[in-house]
């Protein structure tokens, strides 16, 4: 994996000439000169489009370069005795960024590293000019995005020991992330209090959810995809619905992968074991392969994991301990084609499977977890990408389809008073394309696209007291969603920008119940259009200070519910629901060169006709628009550098919400959201010296704080949870191809309840928690070859 190097600039060298860049030699007639003037003249002769983003590195004195060669081998030569290095986003597109700097003493020289892994610390929250946010579909930069976004980059090591755990392992690195611990594979995922409820079920998911360009749920939970080799993950906070539709109220979450290597092999391996005090083993292989299939034209990338967390709930009375691991397996398969009658084509394939044999929670008094409720997730996915510049702008096109299968029970004997089980199996299926255009530079960029999405949705529900089920219903949900969009921003002076965007979406939705067939039970159909915005001020007023005002909006579809009883069959509809968004941000300092800085967000959401999926008293889920919410906050993050080897990060949110209820949850008015706490933050503190040649260690240490919040809406779901702190600490020795680490995870074996949620049917009895997994040890190995 490349290391992105972050050096800020204020001006910028763009050269494109709209055609993709030759990888095959060809002639370089270009004298020694600025290397700005350089590498214009290279972009020019190539047909490619490099950058030097920093006006300071464009005056440096280059070779210049006489000769047929590669582009990267004439863009190493040109950049000879510059102290700066090529950075390829793309066969076409390649940063000119300034070469790490090297300790002043000698040192034998490292042997050469694939890309599958950086020598750096552990994942690490950047916000600097020069990162690319490539969630907002066009070019652009997280300096002079109008809006709060947060970049974790990854490093080999870190993902070797967190991969595992899916997209919870970021939720411990930013506190405004959370999300449900119902297990993994069937949480819901919020960002900054966006929280419609903690039970899964038809309603769109508040979070979008994206690997690259591709979306990865419509209505479904997280499907928590393994994070070994991926590159960096992108938060963009808020509702996105100008630029992703439908299902994006809270803002989305961006997995980025490593994509082929076309000119060189690479391999990388890696393992890690691991044991949880008072509960039991567990560990995780994982390997990745790099194969050039056309050395400079086709490549491949394959990426396996496999694994399975430690269980720490124990049944005495059963006679079981350890009683709640977690196995996991999947792959990622890529393949990259370049300059294929100037398209960039990729084409993936992704599996993830997640099992579980019985729910992570505990009662409080008497009683246990029954062994048997199990959990099965089954996820697929396969994409065809497709890339051209056309002129100064570029085409992208996606086509994508998802198959994600679950099968969820629980134990119900709380409900007839005798053993008895429910169990929830649900087929969802989701077809999606997108076509855009973007272009412009790094203060004036734009896109417009269109999108089509279709998801068909089938769950069937029953509940029984021996293997045949007593009680069976099957609904199923349609959506059919198209949009044209647009987004641009322009200058309004010097220090001044504004940004505008809007979204027309038509959408059709269509829900009934398969079977039985009830005659007094219609299929419910909701069709029509609508128009969502986003206005922006960005002011960049020179200096260590900037700041932006923005306002956007979010929106999800309504349709129908359908659930059995002790009285027979139940169903209603939900209408859709709607979320502004206004927000007002401060930037000071620059991550990458000051000492310290610092950034902040003030918001305010307010959600209309706010859909939620319940559970009655009985249990049984259902879903209902339960009022308008209220929700205002502010989050922070300082970063203080003292040293170039130690970074100090803290980062905190509070947040206050109130729900106006509605009827269908009369006893939740004035309570706030569910899931989501009151206040939370991080301390994190990241260390790295070099011990000889070839030699690095690195540590860290972080402390995170979870506020107090509830379960969810109305009296028989306001139960407490949350309140706990833990801390992570960790080294690393790093021998160049090798990486040794020793982790201690919640190192001081903290308490605390996560999630008062683990069963539907006797949640009300309020004695259910899902503890905090006590201290564990892991100890992991990363090779690359």
């Amino acid at each position: 994996m490349r290391r992105i190097e972050r050096w800020a600039a204020a001006t910028a060298v763009v050269i494109s000439l709209g055609s993709a860049a030759p990888l095959r030699a060809q002639s370089f007639d270009i004298a020694a000169g600025p290397l700005g003037d350089v590498a214009g003249k290279v972009g020019a002769q190539s047909g490619a489009t490099v950058t030097v983003t920093d006006p300071e590195l464009a005056r440096r004195r280059s070779p210049g370069v006489r000769g047929r060669f590669p582009l990267r081998e004439a863009l190493r030569r040109a950049l000879a005795g510059t102290g700066a290095e090529a950075r390829f986003l793309n066969g076409r597109t390649v940063r000119i960024v300034p070469a790490p700097v090297k300790a002043a003493k000698p040192v034998k020289a490292r042997p050469p590293r694939p890309p599958s892994r950086p020598a750096t610390p552990p994942p690490v929250i950047e916000a600097t000019e020069d990162i690319i946010v490539t969630g907002i579909k066009g070019q652009g930069s997280l300096d002079h995005y109008p809006g709060s976004v947060s970049v974790v980059e990854m490093d080999g090591g870190w993902s070797t020991r967190n991969g595992t755990d899916g997209t919870s392992a970021i939720t411990r690195l930013l506190p405004s992330l959370s999300a449900t611990n119902l297990g993994r594979g069937r949480e819901k995922v919020f960002i900054r209090g966006v929280a419609d409820s903690s039970f899964n079920g038809p309603t769109q998911s508040a979070t979008g959810q994206y690997l690259g360009d591709v979306r990865l749920t419509y209505n479904a939970p997280d499907p928590s995809l393994n994070l070994y080799d991926m590159r960096r993950v992108e938060v963009l906070v808020g509702p996105q619905a100008p630029l992703y539709g439908a299902g994006s109220l809270g803002g989305i979450i961006r997995f980025v992968p490593n994509t082929p290597d076309l000119d060189r092999a690479a391999g990388a391996a890696s393992t890690m074991i691991e044991y949880t005090q008072g509960g039991g083993f567990g560990g995780e292989g994982n390997a990745m392969l790099n194969l050039p299939i056309a050395k400079g034209r086709w490549g491949a990338r394959i990426t396996l994991s496999a694994g399975e967390r430690a269980g720490y709930i124990d049944a005495p009375a059963h006679g079981a301990n350890n009683i709640n691991p977690t196995r996991s397996d999947g792959h990622r398969i890529a393949l990259r084609g370049e300059a294929i009658d100037g398209w960039t084509l990729d084409i993936g394939h992704v599996r993830q499977r997640v099992e579980s044999d019985a729910g992570q929670y505990r009662l409080r008094e008497g009683g246990e977890p029954m062994l048997d409720q199990p959990f099965r997730s089954a996820y697929q996915l396969a994409y065809l990408r497709a890339e051209k510049p056309i002129g100064d702008a570029e085409l992208v096109s996606t086509t994508a389809a998802v198959r994600h299968n679950l099968r969820t029970r629980f134990e119900a004997s709380a409900l007839f008073e005798i053993p008895s089980w429910y169990e929830e199996r649900s087929k969802i299926s989701i077809l999606s394309h997108e076509s855009r255009i973007s272009g412009g530079s790094r203060d004036a960029p734009w896109v417009i696209g269109v999108s089509a999405i279709y998801s068909h949705s089938l769950v069937s529900q029953a509940i029984g007291f021996t293997d045949v089920p007593l009680i069976e219903v099957a609904s199923v949900d349609s959506n059919i969603d198209t949009a044209l969009y647009g987004r641009v921003t322009r200058p309004l002076s010097q220090t001044l920008s504004l940004t505008v965007g809007g979204r027309l979406t038509y959408a059709r939705t269509e829900s009934f119940v398969r079977d039985p067939v009830v005659d007094d039970i219609p299929a419910s159909y909701r069709d029509g259009a609508r128009f969502s915005r986003t206005v922006a001020l960005d002011w960049q007023p020179g200096g260590a200070f900037s700041a932006f005002l923005r306002h956007d909006q979010g929106f999800r579809a309504g349709g129908l519910t359908a659930y059995p009883t002790l009285i027979g069959l139940v169903a209603q509809t939900y209408r859709p629901d709607t979320l502004d968004m206004y927000e007002l941000g401060i930037r000071i300092g620059r991550t990458d060169r000051s000492k310290l800085s610092f950034r902040a967000a003030l918001f305010r959401n307010i959600w209309h006709n706010m859909q939620a999926d319940l559970i009655d008293v009985s249990g049984l889920p259902y879903t209902a628009n339960v009022g308008n919410g209220r929700i205002f906050g502010v989050d922070a993050e300082l970063r203080w550098r003292p040293t170039a080897a130690f970074v100090l990060t803290a980062a905190a949110f509070v947040n206050s919400s109130r729900l106006a209820a509605s009827e269908a949850v009369p006893a939740g008015d004035g309570q706030p959201l569910p899931n989501v706490a009151g206040a939370g933050g991080r301390l994190a503190a990241d260390w790295q010296h070099e011990l000889g040649p070839g030699l690095t260690m690195n540590a860290r240490a972080s402390a995170r704080y979870v506020g107090r919040s509830r379960l969810g809406v109305g009296s028989a779901l306001d139960i407490p949870q949350g309140g706990y702190a833990a801390i992570d600490i960790g080294v690393g020795l790093d021998f160049g191809r090798a990486i040794l680490s020793l982790n201690l995870d919640n190192a001081a074996n903290a308490r605390g309840n996560t999630f008062a949620f683990g069963n539907p049917f006797s949640v009300v009895r309020r004695d259910q928690t899902t503890p905090l997994r006590p201290r564990t040890l892991r100890l992991g190995i990363d090779l690359t070859f």
